[in-house]
């Protein structure tokens, strides 16, 4: 049996360069070696409001995207979430379990609710049904950026809390962290990462954005004060256009750094523009086909949910059966 691995992106905003080659391209290579399941988690996604029109549309759109970037379903499960009846019902069996004051001090519930003058308490259990995701599969790896470290670790605390409690039940999940490429930063702020909630129309590069689209964007993109490229003296936004270059075209370090030295911004932008018009070709031509084809992808869906759902199940009655909680 290969270890299994779970991960999930929110169907909220639009997939951006930074998903695709933080977690998509990873995805992609692992689902090889580690049997995998991933997750388009709109239970997680409505924990702000969204509008159902669009989540719909959303949630079918990440998952074309999902294939279209080379996740292959019939060697990978891609599952929407809340066609898992089990993800919300071993959230609510682990959020008995779990301490208040975990939940009260995770910095994103602690950043978010600062932001905010009313939140739902779906955002304070977020990274219970995190947990409760991750350990419905017994997943061995959770492939996250470290902006989610900390939800793994409450995972792995939630578990070991459990195992305590009520006999060994869960496996305990490592993390396994992506490489080159897994911190793409804005291009309007490139102190900030890429986000799919920022709305700025120079902030981030969308996996469907036509060519002239990327152009534009990259040819905005902030640099610094130097004339040119100076790889002793750069500053964040050069850094990330080398870094979204490298990203895409595989090129090492030397041949990043022998191409690029004293190399003028405007002709560093073209380049990086051209790369990443070039690798996201095929994609873009791939997700044309899949959407042009509804039944197809809708089918994927359905089998991959028929295929994790008696794992998902085997997993909730067995921690009914150690909590004492009637199943027959």
């Amino acid at each position: 049996m290969k270890p299994r691995v779970l991960s999930g992106i929110q169907p909220t905003g639009s997939l951006h360069i930074g998903n695709y080659l933080g977690a998509l391209k990873n995805w992609v290579r692992m689902q090889h070696d580690y049997e995998c399941v991933f997750c388009i988690v709109d239970l997680h996604a409505i924990t702000v409001y969204q509008d159902p029109a669009e989540l719909r549309q959303k949630i079918e759109q990440t998952a074309a995207i999902f294939i279209a970037a080379g996740i292959d379903p019939q060697i990978s499960s891609v599952v929407v979430q809340s066609t898992v009846a089990a993800h919300a019902e071993l959230c609510w069996l682990l959020t008995c379990c779990t301490p208040l004051g975990w939940l009260e001090r995770m910095t994103q519930f602690k950043d978010k609710a600062a932001k905010q003058e009313s939140i739902g308490d779906g955002l304070l259990q977020y990274p219970v049904l995190m947990a409760a995701d991750i350990l419905l599969y017994k997943a061995n790896a959770v492939p996250v950026g470290d902006d989610q470290s900390q939800h793994l670790e409450l995972t792995r605390d939630l578990a070991q809390r459990f195992n305590a409690l009520y006999g060994e039940t869960f496996v305990m999940p490592e993390t396994k962290l992506p490489t080159i490429g897994a911190r793409i930063m804005g291009l309007d702020d490139p102190t900030k990462k890429m986000s799919k909630s920022e709305t700025g129309s120079g902030h981030a590069i969308s996996l469907l954005d036509e060519p002239s689209v990327i152009r534009k964007k990259i040819m905005r993109a902030t640099t610094d004060s130097n004339p040119h490229v100076d790889l002793v003296n750069m500053g964040p936004g050069v850094v990330n256009l080398l870094t979204i270059h490298q990203a895409f075209s595989g090129w090492t370090d030397d041949q990043v750094k022998s191409h690029f030295a004293g190399m003028r911004y405007g002709d560093l932008k073209k380049t990086v523009a051209e790369a990443v018009v070039a690798g996201l070709e095929p994609l873009q031509k791939r997700y044309k086909e899949i959407t042009a084809d509804p039944a197809y992808l809708r089918g994927v869906l359905r089998e991959s949910a028929a295929r994790v759902t008696p794992i998902a199940n085997e997993t909730v009655n067995t921690v009914k059966q150690r909590m004492g909680v009637y199943s027959d």
